[in-house]
């Protein structure tokens, strides 16, 4: 079951109020109680209680405070008081494409093997999910929350912390931290491989449409082009290096680019397939056959790559099975007391040839 997170779309991002100073009656996060986090705040027990649980009819002023020194002691929830809804929450920065699809497919798989239901939730293309979020994952408690292509601030990660509930970062935009565990994919790797097979054609004049360079899969998957072109003697001219943003629309438009000058590439690798599916059309709308006269590689090995005339070469990235991958994760997590005996997790990429690609034109 999906239920969408009408406050998902929230942008702001969450702020952190200065550490307050507590001297002396300032405890360790083993010896600090509710009581006493009370006691320091100036409230009730059950106030604290109200703000450990999401609940709305707590005064902001008091909420931040009580939150600061929750994460002051580094207040983490008993799990016995800590009851868990049976959710999932599940949390993209959009979902515009077939590559969410794939994701969800695979947290659900692993949810309904679990008993559990799936919150979708989406920031509107924010790395970083929105204020309201946090405070209703809080209320919700969830046995874990699962970020695709995102991540937490500090407070985020406070607040879920001493509730109790894990989480785990899917192919994190930025680094999420040495303590926050992930699942990615081998993306430096699969730019290696779609490249050595341009170079094995006998491409000489190998471009690139990378993702956003904030994320660390684009910059990744670029890094192993690189090394390809390197590795081949091959120089990597930074004028056929282009950026884009994961959709059809950069696709073309920065296709076009390289495709207009007087010196194109006689390939291409795209940083996703949707970007490639986008060059396919700049190709046929300047007359260029596919893969004639420019072969093309993408990149995830969506259901479409197959169906596409001609279909796509493209590197597979297991986008259920990592999805699957991580909601395991964050379930384990969540039963073994929140720590991970290992943090990052990379499952492995791998090329599919179709027919996309050939030999350049004058080989």
């Amino acid at each position: 079951m999906f239920v969408r997170n009408a406050g998902g779309d929230t942008i702001a991002p969450m702020t952190s109020p200065q550490p307050a100073e507590t001297g002396s009656r300032r405890r360790s996060a083993q010896t600090a109680t509710l009581a006493e986090i009370a006691r320091e705040a100036g409230v009730s027990a059950p106030t604290v209680s109200k703000v450990l649980n999401g609940r709305a009819d707590v005064a902001p002023a008091t909420r931040a405070r009580v939150e600061e020194l929750l994460r002051t002691h580094g207040y983490r929830r008993r799990r016995a008081e800590a009851a868990r809804s049976p959710l999932i929450d599940l949390v993209f920065h959009e979902l515009e494409s077939a590559w969410a699809m794939e994701v969800i497919r695979g947290v659900e798989n692993a949810a309904r093997d679990a008993g559990l239901s799936v919150v979708l939730s989406e920031s509107a293309g924010r790395l970083t999910p929105g204020r309201t979020w946090a405070d209703q994952v809080a209320a919700r408690r969830p046995h874990g929350v699962i970020l695709v292509l995102s991540g937490l601030d500090e407070s985020q990660r406070a607040l879920l912390t001493s509730r109790s509930i894990p989480f785990v970062v899917m192919d994190p935009a930025g680094d999420p931290g040495a303590d926050v565990p992930s699942i990615g994919a081998t993306n430096w790797q699969g730019g290696l491989a779609a490249t050595r097979h341009l170079i094995d054609l006998g491409h000489t004049r190998i471009g690139a449409i990378s993702g956003p360079t904030r994320m660390m899969c684009s910059r990744a998957r670029v890094d192993g082009y690189r090394a390809a072109l390197e590795t081949a003697g091959l120089p990597a001219d930074p004028g056929l290096i282009v950026t884009g943003d994961f959709h059809h629309e950069a696709g073309y438009r920065q296709g076009l680019e390289l495709l207009r000058r007087p010196d194109r590439p006689t390939a291409v690798f795209a940083g996703n397939d949707l970007q490639a599916l986008g060059l396919y059309e700049a190709a046929r709308e300047l007359g260029l056959r596919i893969p004639q006269d420019l072969s093309v590689v993408g990149f995830d090995d969506l259901p479409v790559a197959r169906w596409v005339g001609p279909p796509l070469t493209t590197v597979r990235q297991p986008l259920t099975e990592m999805a699957e991958a991580a909601a395991r994760l964050v379930l384990d997590l969540g039963r073994d007391g929140g720590s991970a005996a290992t943090t990052r997790v990379e499952l492995a990429t791998s090329l599919e040839v179709r027919s996309s690609t050939a030999p350049p034109p004058s080989a």
